[in-house]
């Protein structure tokens, strides 16, 4: 299971009420500081809310760290994290 499956998987069973979109982005830095564009090292998380109910941006931007702490330690270096 690669890196954006993993993520999927854990934020899919948390995040229900959202549909839920993982995309890599390391090949846009490609180049820089010598990296190779591979390794899923640079993702995006795209979540839209299912129905209009209230949520809080900081406290699921907190829950997704959280939960994504253990990709961090295993080569995750940068997270984008966009909701609507």
């Amino acid at each position: 299971m690669n890196r954006k499956q993993r993520i999927y998987k854990l934020l899919s069973k948390k995040f229900d009420n959202f549909l839920l979109e993982i995309v890599d982005n390391s090949n846009l830095h490609k180049g820089h500081n010598n990296f190779t564009g591979s390794g899923e090292t640079h993702i995006k998380i795209i979540l839209m809310k299912k129905n209009n109910s209230p949520f809080n941006r900081l406290n699921i931007h907190r829950i997704i760290n959280s939960l994504l702490e253990e990709e961090f330690n295993s080569g995750l270096h940068s997270l984008e994290i966009k909701i609507s």
